[in-house]
Order: C-alpha cells, then sequence, then structure tokens
C-alpha cells in the first residue's frame, strides 16, 4: 500500500473508529467488534507474503523469557496493589468474593476471547503493517502502546487509558524481541487477569453484567 493509503487506514482503525465507538448512541457488545477487527488484520496478515505467519504463535521464546516476565509482573502487581488498598480499599479483591465463579470463567476465558485477538491487532498487524511509516523499533513499539492505549478510551476512564499504554509498551516490547505473539499474549494475560482479580475490572469491562 502507498504511504497515505497506509495513514488513513491506520487513522480509520486506530482513532475513528474507537472514537465512534465511544461516542454511539447505540450499545454495542465489544467483543464481536473485536472479533470483526481481529479477522481483518488476520486476513490481511495472511495475505501478505512478507509477514512471517510463525510470529502469531511461535512457543519457543516463552521458557527464556519467563523469569523476565514474572520478575516485571511481580513488581506491577504489587504496585497495583498497593494502588487499590490505599486508594479504593473496598475495591480490593470484590470481583473474586462476591463472583467467585464468573471471576473463574474471566481467567479461563479472558486471555482467549480478549488477549490473543488485541495481539493480533495491535502488535502483529500494526507493527508489522505500519512498519514503514516510523523511523525505529522504539518508533513503532509506542505507536503500538498507543493505538492500544487510546481503544480503552471505550470504558470511559482515565484509569483504563493509563494503565493500558504502560502495559502496551511493555507487550509491544516482548512482541518485538521475541518475535512471538503467545509470548506477548501471557504477559498481557497475566496483568489483565491480575486487574481483574485485584478489584479493577470494572475500569475494563464493557457489557451488561455488572461485576461490582
Amino acid at each position: 500500500m502507498l504511504p497515505a493509503a497506509l495513514i488513513a487506514e491506520f487513522l480509520l482503525l486506530f482513532v475513528a473508529f474507537p472514537l465512534a465507538y465511544r461516542f454511539s448512541p447505540w450499545p454495542l457488545p465489544a467483543l464481536p467488534v473485536l472479533w470483526v477487527i481481529t479477522l481483518y488484520c488476520y486476513w490481511q496478515l495472511r495475505s501478505d507474503p512478507t509477514f512471517d505467519r510463525s510470529r502469531l504463535w511461535n512457543p519457543h521464546p516463552v521458557a527464556g523469557q519467563l523469569a523476565s516476565i514474572l520478575v516485571i509482573f511481580a513488581i506491577g502487581a504489587m504496585l497495583i496493589f498497593i494502588g487499590v488498598r490505599l486508594f479504593a480499599p473496598e475495591l480490593l479483591f470484590s470481583f473474586v468474593r462476591m463472583h467467585p465463579r464468573l471471576w473463574a470463567a474471566v481467567m479461563v476465558l479472558y486471555p482467549i476471547l480478549s488477549v490473543y485477538p488485541q495481539g493480533i491487532i495491535y502488535r502483529s498487524f500494526l507493527m508489522h503493517r505500519y512498519a514503514s511509516l516510523f523511523s525505529s523499533e522504539w518508533a513503532i513499539i509506542l505507536a503500538s502502546a498507543a493505538a492500544f492505549s487510546f481503544m480503552h478510551i471505550v470504558f470511559r476512564n482515565p484509569l483504563a487509558v493509563t494503565l493500558t499504554f504502560i502495559g502496551g509498551l511493555i507487550f509491544a516490547w516482548r512482541y518485538s524481541v521475541t518475535g512471538s505473539l503467545l509470548t506477548s499474549s501471557i504477559e498481557h494475560a497475566l496483568y489483565g487477569c491480575w486487574l481483574f482479580t485485584v478489584g479493577l475490572g470494572q475500569f475494563f469491562y464493557h457489557g451488561r453484567v455488572r461485576l461490582q
């Protein structure tokens, strides 16, 4: 694609579409919308002969990256726990206590139905398709994190946008250095599941079922 067409597509998918969803007067189910976009991105990647399809899974780096993933996650999880404990103690582990079965379902289904599709869109697709528009690997990592964060405006709170920008930097960097969407998705799932567990899930959820 020509640079102008790539820029237009980027702005449509990662700026206009989240804004349209955020300000839509009709309640739209988030997961089906996510899956439709995922299918488009997956189709584009599968049709692109310059894309290494093994990157969509590639389990080989997982073992070597696991210690680094867990150390960074332990620090992040502790900081999040302290933040909830200090500023919103009534939320601490409230989802687990009030809806244990729903929490267990989220722990199983969230990585499959939400994390991996997001990885296809914001890591594999974005970082490959638009690489030519950015001057360095860190520039495309920053673009991935910014787009990932901006998507979370649909949840209508600044906490989701802020935390997902930090997380987006970590996940995009992990994908960049490993070439493994599985590795990046495992890291993403750890943080997402922890946010639901520690009591912040209501800031990252859009649906009819109330988590609190």
